[in-house]
């Protein structure tokens, strides 16, 4: 299980806590964000609260594959989300994306070993491990614009 622990920890680090790799992570960018500039649009169709739903998307259609259900999620989907309005709205997001990602790392810590290297769902998608490597990159790539977009909003103000 110590590969699966390690892999528990680097998405972790990546969302929730961590620190090391980016020096930041989704919810230290995140959490305390006003919602309006998380909706704020800059020379791209994609705000802070889309590239996180986004990532939120992918958490919970991979969690509900290690649950034992089916791959629900389809890419030509995982930007379309109705618009958040309130603070309300934006911290309930929030409360969800923490929470996904908490059990999603729990389901990876207890995934057993002959899991990592099986096929996901379809042999096409590549192995778990892939699955699971995939989804903490692609986290990363899209904290990185986060970070950036906010730079850009915060010094127009």
């Amino acid at each position: 299980m110590k590969n699966q622990l390690q892999l528990a920890n680097r998405f972790r680090e990546v969302i929730l806590n961590g620190t090391w790799i980016a020096n930041t992570n989704f919810k230290d960018q995140l959490e305390n964000l006003d919602y309006k500039m998380a909706t704020a649009k800059f020379q791209n169709p994609n705000t802070i609260s889309v590239l996180a739903q986004h990532i939120h998307y992918y958490i919970k259609g991979i969690k509900n594959v290690l649950l034992g259900g089916s791959l629900e999620i389809r890419d030509k989907f995982s930007f379309d989300f109705p618009p958040i309005e309130s603070k309300e709205q934006w911290d309930n997001f929030l409360d969800g994306f923490w929470k996904d990602s908490e059990e999603f790392a729990k389901l990876i810590e207890n995934l057993p070993n002959e899991k990592l290297d099986a096929d996901f769902v379809d042999e096409k998608y590549g192995t778990y491990i892939r699955n699971i490597d995939g989804m903490i990159e692609h986290s990363y790539y899209h904290l990185g614009q986060i970070v950036l977009i906010k730079k850009i909003i915060e010094t127009q103000k």
